[in-house]
């Protein structure tokens, strides 16, 4: 029915154990509904678009327990529900409950039930929900789109939540059996006038017996608690029928996996028993052995290639060597010349150390007579074109 995973099972969690309480008043099923802290149901939604599909589908859920064929005490906690869902819900504008024409007439029924039983506190409820405007009415009970192919799921009701079809109690009411009893006191009094002792008719007359209508109501209260007796039969059937079927998973679980187990030692078995141990002394000599007996003449080619090529591979390294260092000593002059100005040969120590000394005291700052100076000795033509 939903697609969020887990919505129905909460909403029929919350109904059955109102409905275990045998009770309609509001105040039971708030306590119900704080007791699972049910208004958290709408968080983990950030988005406004997934809050909106996440309330519809959850008005969508509860609303279906709200009409027949489900019993008077679960459609009072629907209403309850949807009332709660409908407070507690995060967005704005608040989502409104769908309801289809066709069914309105079924719930303005429900609502004169509650007032003539006197359950005020769901007419207050409901009468609620309608001034807050919170009922969409629609022309069909969900949205259908033009030209689109899709198999509509039908509903699965909870036989739990069912009001049981009973034909009997359908057919004798308590306004027929009170009919009943003044159509039989009235017959009664008939008999008593046409027969010739006026206190009590003649047994001529007797056609029915005197207990008629008791009688009757007897065997329809018997008819009832048979029914209950049944239901509570069918339900204990059931929960021994779930209490069996998980035994049986377990236990064929737990033989496929003695099974799998069992197979996989037998494998490890017949491989570890395939192969044939050497000595703790004997295990390094037999794979050395091995190693010679298979490896000898392709070991004495090798190392004929390898003494005939290993003159020319050392030629060959010293003279990469050589080609390294030439490379290394190139680049540390680049380096140089990047870092420092090219000083040219012309030059004599002493002008060098000067030149580094006044370059120092220039950059540092120190004091003297080159203080906040840069001192440049006299370059060359070639040297000024460098910088």
């Amino acid at each position: 029915m939903s697609a969020v995973p887990g919505l129905q099972a909460d909403c029929e969690e919350l109904l059955g154990a109102f409905q275990e309480a045998d009770t309609v008043r509001f105040e039971r099923f708030a306590e119900l509904w704080r007791e699972r802290r049910f208004h958290t149901i709408f968080y983990g939604r950030i988005r406004a678009l997934e809050r909106n599909k996440l309330t519809k589908k959850t008005l969508e859920v509860a609303q279906q327990y709200f009409l027949p064929p489900y019993a008077f005490q679960i459609r009072v906690g629907a209403l309850y529900l949807l009332y709660g869902l409908y407070s507690t819900q995060l967005c704005q504008p608040k989502q409104k409950i769908r309801i289809a024409l066709k069914d309105w007439p079924e719930i303005r029924r429900f609502q004169q039930d509650l007032i003539n039983s006197q359950h005020y506190d769901a007419a207050y409820i409901f009468r609620t929900l309608r001034l807050a405007r919170a009922f969409h009415f629609t022309a069909m009970p969900k949205l259908l789109n033009y030209r689109t192919k899709k198999k509509i799921q039908e509903n699965e009701f909870k036989e739990e939540f069912k009001e049981p079809s009973n034909r009997v109690n359908s057919l004798i009411t308590n306004d027929v059996l009170e009919e009943l009893m003044n159509i039989h006191d009235h017959y009664q009094k008939m008999k008593c006038v046409i027969s010739a002792d006026k206190s009590r008719p003649d047994k001529a007359l007797s056609l029915i017996k005197d207990d008629f209508v008791s009688t009757l109501k007897h065997i329809t209260l018997e008819h009832q608690e048979w029914q209950q007796n049944r239901m509570k039969l069918f339900l204990n059937a059931k929960e021994t029928d779930e209490m069996l079927n998980k035994k049986e998973e377990g236990n064929l679980l737990e033989s496929e996996g003695s099974e799998r187990a069992n197979a996989l030692a037998r494998i490890k078995y017949k491989s570890y028993s395939a192969v044939v141990e050497a000595s703790k002394s004997r295990r390094h000599r037999q794979v050395k052995l091995e190693s010679s007996e298979s490896g000898s003449n392709y070991g004495k080619s090798l190392s004929r290639s390898k003494k005939a090529s290993r003159r020319p591979q050392l030629a060959r390294k010293r003279d990469s060597l050589g080609i390294k260092g030439e490379m290394q000593v190139g680049k540390e002059t680049v380096t140089q010349h990047i870092g420092m100005p090219i000083i040219t040969e012309e030059n004599s120590d002493e002008e060098a150390s000067a030149y580094s000394y006044g370059w120092r005291a220039g950059c540092l700052g120190e004091r003297g007579p080159c203080r906040g100076k840069r001192l440049l000795p006299n370059l060359s033509m070639s040297s000024q074109a460098v910088l």
